[in-house]
C-alpha cells in the first residue's frame, strides 16, 4: 500500500521538525513548506492526501490559503487540518466554514496530532459498522452510498468534506432521533476534547448548503440539537 502523503505548512521550524519526525515515524510521506507562498501550487502538483496548515504564517494568511485550496478544482477534495496558535473561536469558525476538516490548537502533543490525522483518514472511508448494516441508504432522490463514500441528489453528486459525510452518516442511521451537539461531537470527533460546540453548527450549515433542495432532511430541534428527518 502506498504511503499517505501529508503536506505540512508551518513556519516554526522546531514545531515543523517535530511534526515531520512523528509523521515519518508513523510511515507517512511528508512534504515540507515553511511559508505559504507555494502551498496551493505544491498541493495541486504533488497531490497530498492531507494538508496540515498553520493559520499564522509570515506574509501569507493561512485562512486565505485554506480558501484557495477549497476553491480550486484540483485541491478542494484534499482534507485540511488547521494548526492555530490563535485559539480564537472566530478563526476556527472561519476555517471550518471554508471547508477545513478539523483544527488543532497549539500547543499539542504528537499523540493527539497523529490521532486527529488518522481520524480524518478514517472518516474518508466508510465506517465498518455502517457497512455491516446497510451499504446504500436512500430517501427519495437523496442517496447515501457507503461503500463508495458518495452522496447524490437527483443523480447529481454532492461533494462533502469527510466530517460533513460523517455527520450525515451518523444522523441518518436513526431518522427521527434527536442528537445533541455533544453526542455528535463524541461520534465524529472521538480524539481530543478541544472541539468547540460551534464547530458542529458550522459543519451542519455547510452540509445543508451543499445538499441544496435536500437540506430539509437535516432538522434543527431548538435547544436540543439536530436530527435526520423521519420519512414514511
Amino acid at each position: 500500500m502506498a504511503k499517505k502523503r501529508i503536506l505540512v505548512v508551518e513556519d516554526d521550524r522546531d514545531i515543523h521538525e517535530l511534526i515531520r519526525y512523528n509523521l515519518e515515524r508513523e510511515g507517512f510521506e511528508v512534504l515540507s513548506l515553511y511559508d505559504g507562498a507555494l502551498a496551493v501550487d505544491v498541493a495541486a502538483t504533488r497531490k497530498p492526501d492531507l494538508v496540515l496548515l498553520d493559520l499564522m504564517l509570515p506574509e501569507y494568511d493561512g485562512l486565505d490559503i485554506c480558501r484557495q485550496l477549497k476553491n480550486e478544482g484540483h485541491t478542494k477534495h484534499i482534507p485540511i487540518i488547521m494548526i492555530t496558535a490563535k485559539g480564537t473561536e472566530s478563526d476556527v469558525v472561519a476555517g471550518l466554514s471554508m471547508g477545513a476538516d478539523d483544527y488543532i490548537p497549539k500547543p499539542f502533543s504528537p499523540q493527539v496530532l497523529l490521532a486527529r490525522i488518522k481520524a480524518v483518514f478514517r472518516r474518508g472511508s466508510t465506517p465498518q459498522e455502517a457497512l455491516d448494516t446497510q451499504g446504500v441508504r436512500g430517501w427519495g432522490d437523496l442517496v447515501l452510498d457507503l461503500p463508495k463514500h458518495k452522496v447524490s441528489f437527483k443523480n447529481h453528486a454532492v461533494a462533502l468534506t469527510s466530517i460533513e459525510f460523517a455527520i450525515l452518516e451518523f444522523l441518518s442511521r436513526s431518522p427521527g432521533r434527536v442528537f445533541s451537539r455533544e453526542q455528535i461531537l463524541d461520534s465524529v470527533w472521538k480524539e481530543g476534547k478541544f472541539i468547540i460546540d460551534r464547530a458542529v453548527d458550522v459543519h451542519i450549515r455547510g452540509l445543508r448548503k451543499k445538499l441544496g433542495p435536500a437540506q430539509d432532511y437535516i432538522e434543527t430541534v431548538r435547544g436540543v440539537g439536530y436530527r435526520f428527518k423521519e420519512t414514511e
